[in-house]
């Protein structure tokens, strides 16, 4: 299995009603288009609402399904940031060695 770790940072000044915005959008629209992808396994999206940080965590059955929704998955973080406000500071990819 194969983990695709995104960093990003919201905008300074993210109220509560934002915070929740984000979360309804990734709800109703992150998931469901990561949920269509080959070979998703699944994924955490994490935020602190003090600092405005989130991390994204989604989870890949194989490399090669890593790696071939890395482009459905450039537009997806492009659309969010857009929507969300949200600057992506970085993308990685890891094995996963263990899980529980």
């Amino acid at each position: 299995m194969f983990a695709r770790v995104t960093f990003s940072q919201a905008r300074p000044d993210l109220s509560p009603e934002d915070t929740d915005s984000m979360t309804n959008f990734i709800l109703e629209q992150v998931i469901p288009a990561a949920r269509r992808m080959d070979g998703f396994k699944g994924g955490y999206w994490l935020g602190d609402r003090k600092t405005g940080k989130g991390l994204t965590i989604t989870l890949w059955e194989t490399e090669e399904a890593e790696r071939v929704s890395q482009a459905a998955a450039v537009r997806i973080r492009q659309e969010a940031a857009s929507v969300l406000s949200l600057e992506v500071k970085g993308v990685e990819v890891y094995e996963v060695l263990a899980n529980v």
